[in-house]
């Protein structure tokens, strides 16, 4: 999985072969159109003026694809919330030259607001992700058994070999909220991302190209989108671990909703476009229960009210024992 979707030449994402849309492989939150973007830049606003409304504010993005997603956010804050738009600095980490250039291309007219790095640095603001945490790369473990890949011929194969019980199949997301903590000294992460059911090894695999579901992560290798969706309970406990406080979990359908509340001048009545949008981001059989929410916040009032996007939410912990019954 990290040399197919990653090799700096061959893999999917770092050789810019990956395709977002209509014309690609499969469908995001941007790719609907920008009212997701000015969504997110009214709950960035939000995050602002519960830090109190810092001089230097962050929106640090991992994930930013062709920089769409920034450009939104950036335009609607500059329409809609000039003070913080006068405010923020927006930073992606991006360590793939390809992607900074496409980015570069989609916000030239911003130039000025944005930066880029290789690894995240120290900052005070936000951390926003939208379906990062699932492309990272796992460890097929179930039960006592883990699938590793070997040659057979000339073909990638499945091998078995006993399970290890200290072996994390998500290392690379646990590893992800190690780095994002130490880094983060004041404000918050919001990360969007799909959560998985369990069952069987095949069913925990999701490998598409052209919206089609591929049957096997070795077809079209480099030319396809490998994801596991999250195991959002092991995310959230090591979050917890590293003093990360749970400040909000709910599905996508309500966190959007509870910012739109808030937010009227987003949401016109009139105008086909804007229905089509909040219908696939909104509705519970398109992207609205598809996805989940999770916040964290570090440095933050613990009993400060919900975020907005978190008004029409339950607690954390029993949204999360609804995802997992083991808990």
């Amino acid at each position: 999985m990290q040399q197919a979707l990653y090799h700096p030449e061959h893999g999917y994402y770092s050789s810019g072969r990956c395709v977002i849309g209509r014309k690609g492989d499969y469908f995001t939150n941007v790719s609907v159109g920008p009212l997701f973007g000015q969504l997110l830049a009214a709950q960035f606003t939000e995050i602002w003026e519960r830090l109190g409304r810092p001089d230097h504010f962050a929106i640090v993005e991992q994930g930013a694809h062709d920089g769409q997603f920034a450009r939104d956010v950036l335009e609607s804050s500059q329409k809609r919330s000039p003070e913080f738009f006068e405010a923020l600095r927006y930073r992606i980490v991006e360590p793939f030259p390809i992607l900074q250039e496409r980015q570069a291309r989609t916000l030239d007219s911003f130039r000025e607001k944005i930066e880029w790095c290789d690894s995240l640095q120290p900052f005070v603001g936000v951390h926003f992700s939208n379906e990062l945490l699932d492309a990272m790369p796992v460890r097929l473990i179930g039960g006592d058994v883990e699938k590793l890949v070997d040659l057979k011929g000339d073909k990638f194969v499945f091998v078995d070999r006993p399970g290890h019980d200290d072996a994390n199949f998500n290392q690379a997301a646990l590893d992800w909220i190690d780095s994002v903590a130490v880094n983060l000294q004041r404000g918050y992460v919001i990360t969007i991302d799909y959560w998985r059911s369990g069952g069987e090894f095949h069913e925990k695999i999701q490998v598409r190209a052209q919206h089609r579901n591929l049957d096997s992560p070795f077809e079209e290798i480099g030319h396809a989108d490998i994801t596991m969706g999250l195991c959002w309970p092991s995310i959230v406990e090591r979050a917890q671990a590293n003093r990360l406080h749970v400040a909000g979990f709910t599905d996508q359908h309500h966190f959007l909703t509870g910012i739109i509340s808030e937010s009227p001048d987003l949401t016109p009545e009139s105008g086909a476009k804007i229905k089509r949008e909040l219908q696939t981001l909104l509705h519970p059989e398109m992207l609205g229960r598809a996805f989940q929410v999770l916040a964290l916040s570090k440095n933050v009032d613990f009993a400060a009210p919900k975020l907005v996007g978190f008004k029409f939410a339950g607690e954390p912990d029993t949204a999360l024992a609804l995802i997992d019954p083991s808990r």
